[in-house]
């Protein structure tokens, strides 16, 4: 698989993602994204100067501007092209990815992400073709946007807390912004690994390995914390824990984000949720009052569902939340505001709160390698056809009390499936229901 993926330009560096592909793509960016002007971010990692530097200079040797913000998140990427009104913008990271990795996340006008679509297969194209060097090379300008991106995550945040936090901050990117945002908010607060290091010493940069989350759980259940926060390596994504250290899916948290928009503000627009989330999420929103719908995974998606149907909110299961008050991108930030913002009002624990909004049984996920992904989904389909069928991201089969989700990989011949039971024992009995009717199928 090449370095040009679904949502974004992600390779090895320099062995796939080197320094002449990296120039040749800058050159191209302001013909794609129609800008005379590119705002560029880049993440903490070791290769990360270096591709702004090789980035910049293809820029302006096709004659247009970069503006350089530092190093810094992905949502404050998205928040800059947004409210300086850029027409172009590109964030140098490789998110969650081993050290090793970097990559670019390309952005047009309003922050709309460039897809294949939408511009990546035009570039994919053009860096093979010869290079015309314009007389009048662009210059790099340097802007400030602390005060402004601080501003705007404050917005969604409460008067002061009396919450005792831990973040996290894996030593990436969130640690550029995290305490002009958050310091002197809460009650009591401790930041681990909050100074930018690109080999990421304490733990990896993806939140969904369990690896990751040694450290936070022992300072939750040391500082009698009431909540954990963990960021990914470019803060887009963020996990959460309770006062007991225990993860909380992030389909519970997309629920309880419900709780700020529903509960308090009483708003009619819709909300949206991964199609392999609980139903518990449906079920809680509806309690609310409001209004949600699944939806297929993918910020590019996502992003253009929120528009198009005047949504509020969406949330994966990968740790992505959206509002279409962030201009309907992602940020980890914001969601971290308004998740503590809504546990401060509950004057519960944590832990009982996600048992009130979900009571159900569910079994994480399993793989299996498959020779035909299509061929076992039409088969299962076929064994399952009795239930009420979505065929919106692989086949989701619901019943009275359970339901099941195999959808394909994106990268590999692999099946993943999830099971939802009302009760544990039902649960443990159609995980090895279904897995057995897979493994006769390759048999």
């Amino acid at each position: 698989m090449g370095i040009f993926k679904a949502n974004d330009i992600r390779g090895i560096y320099p062995e796939e993602l080197d320094g002449e592909r990296i120039r040749r793509i800058g050159y191209n960016l302001p013909a794609v994204l129609k800008a005379e002007k590119i705002l560029v971010g880049r993440d903490a990692r070791n290769s990360s100067d270096e591709i702004f530097d090789v980035l910049s200079q293809g820029i302006r040797d096709a004659g247009a501007n970069v503006v350089d913000i530092g190093v810094c998140d992905t949502p404050a990427v998205y928040f800059a092209t947004v409210h300086y009104g850029f027409s172009g913008s590109v964030m140098i990271t490789a998110s969650h990815n081993p050290p090793e990795y970097n990559g670019l996340k390309i952005s047009g006008e309003s922050a709309v992400p460039v897809g294949p679509d939408t511009g990546l297969k035009e570039i994919e194209t053009l860096i093979t073709e010869p290079l015309a060097i314009m007389k009048k090379r662009g210059k790099v300008e340097s802007l400030n946007i602390e005060d402004d991106y601080s501003a705007h995550v404050h917005r969604f945040l409460g008067r002061s807390s009396r919450l005792k936090v831990v973040m996290d901050c894996g030593n990436g990117a969130a640690s550029i912004f995290i305490h002009d945002i958050f310091d002197d908010y809460f009650f009591d607060s401790c930041f681990l690994f909050d100074t930018p290091d690109g080999d990421f010493p304490n733990h990896g940069p993806n939140p969904l390995d369990k690896g990751s989350w040694v450290e936070i759980h022992e300072a939750i259940l040391e500082r009698n914390a009431d909540i954990g926060i963990l960021f990914d390596g470019d803060a887009d994504r963020v996990i959460f824990f309770d006062e007991t250290g225990n993860f909380i899916s992030p389909d519970i948290i997309t629920a309880l984000i419900g709780q700020h928009y529903y509960g308090r503000k009483k708003s009619d627009k819709p909300m949206f949720y991964d199609i392999r989330s609980s139903k518990s999420v449906s079920e809680y929103i509806s309690s609310l009052g409001g209004t949600s719908s699944a939806c297929v995974t993918g910020h590019a998606n996502i992003k253009k569902l929120l528009k198009s149907k005047n949504g509020l909110y969406a949330g994966e299961l990968s740790g992505h939340y959206y509002f279409s008050e962030n201009f309907y991108c992602d940020s980890g930030f914001i969601a971290a505001a308004i998740v503590c913002d809504v546990l401060e009002g509950f004057h519960l624990p944590l832990s009982q709160i996600v048992q009130r909004i979900n009571p159900y049984s569910f079994s994480g996920e399993k793989n299996f390698s498959v020779r035909s992904t299509e061929f076992v989904l039409e088969k299962v389909k076929s064994q399952y056809s009795d239930g009420d069928i979505n065929e919106m991201d692989g086949i989701r089969i619901d019943y009275k009390d359970w339901w099941f989700n195999l959808r394909p990989s994106g990268a590999e011949p692999l099946l993943r499936l999830v099971v939802e039971a009302d009760t544990i024992a039902l649960m443990e009995e159609k995980v090895g229901e279904v897995s057995g009717f897979i493994s006769s199928i390759e048999d």
